[in-house]
């Protein structure tokens, strides 16, 4: 999973290092560190700090989101021409 934090529009509430301490951490008062390719294992924690963040500074890849929103929605297996 790739992410991008908009570090100029963070304002450091850390609400994503608290969510998802293995991804995101507080660099003293303001700094921001983070994970920019992140484990799969963490995705749940991740989605959870993006939807968090006050300031939306937390970007997750497109492309990752639509391979997550197809894998969810097709998990029943392709259709046949039967």
């Amino acid at each position: 999973m790739r992410l991008v934090v908009d570090l100029n529009r963070c304002q450091g509430y850390a609400q994503c290092a608290f969510l998802a301490p293995d991804v995101f951490a507080m660099h003293g008062d303001e700094g921001l560190l983070y994970d920019p390719q992140a484990e799969d294992a963490q995705r749940e924690r991740v989605a959870q700090a993006v939807a968090a963040c006050p300031v939306q500074a937390i970007l997750v890849d497109e492309m990752d989101l639509a391979a997550t929103a197809t894998a969810r929605s097709g998990a029943g297996g392709e259709a046949s021409d039967g």
